[in-house]
């Protein structure tokens, strides 16, 4: 596969979705922009209300043949059809993801800032790692993953990396040149129009700055 010029689009839904409504948002954002992924991110255990937000989804995303993943929950990915599993405890489950779901599914695993612990997840077979917050979010421990690790990693790693957590469009020009996606969700589905945000946000990408 060859790498694009400038990164692709890892859409992150919020944590909490409605199966009638948000859909349609989501068809809107993937008819409007190339989309190369979309990630489950819901918050809680329910498992049937994830069941019926993943269908509802899972619909949209693959009659546009984009792939959808889900947070952690590597038995629902199989079981709802999905085409695998982001992981946020590091490197910690990988290999243990990629047994059960097989060769051909979709593993990530989010590494927080840590350089060492994306490096173990790539070794233990994970198809991307996503480093974050990139930006000033309230989440997690205040520390943000700053441009030299993409910078590192671009240079040094083969496996692809996500950019993610507190984007603004001062920090895709920043990263464009050194991830291959950028993960986005917060930062577009609280506006009432998540597509022109997203545009907006990822405009200095396409302008090269």
């Amino acid at each position: 596969m060859d790498t694009p010029e400038q990164p692709q689009i890892y859409l992150i839904t919020p944590p909490t979705i409605d199966p009638a409504t948000f859909p349609d948002r989501l068809a809107r954002v993937l008819d409007g922009t190339e989309i190369a992924c979309i990630r489950l991110a819901l918050a809680g255990s329910d498992e049937d209300a994830i069941a019926r937000a993943a269908d509802a989804c899972r619909e949209v995303a693959h009659a546009r043949d984009v792939a959808l993943v889900i947070s952690n929950h590597v038995l629902l990915a199989q079981r709802l059809g999905l085409d695998g599993v982001h992981l946020d405890d590091a490197a910690r489950s990988v290999r243990a993801a990629r047994k059960e779901l097989g060769a051909d599914a979709i593993v990530g695993s989010f590494c927080g800032t840590s350089r060492h612990d994306g490096m173990t997840a790539g070794e233990a077979g994970a198809d991307y790692v996503a480093f974050g917050p990139v930006g000033d979010v309230s989440l997690g421990k205040g520390t943000r993953a700053e441009r030299d690790l993409f910078q590192w990693w671009s240079e040094m790693i083969e496996v692809p990396v996500v950019a993610e957590g507190g984007l603004t469009p001062e920090l895709v020009a920043e990263l464009a040149e050194c991830t291959d996606f950028f993960g986005i969700g917060d930062e577009i589905w609280t506006a009432e129009n998540p597509l022109s945000a997203l545009n907006t946000l990822i405009a200095p990408m396409k302008t090269g700055g």
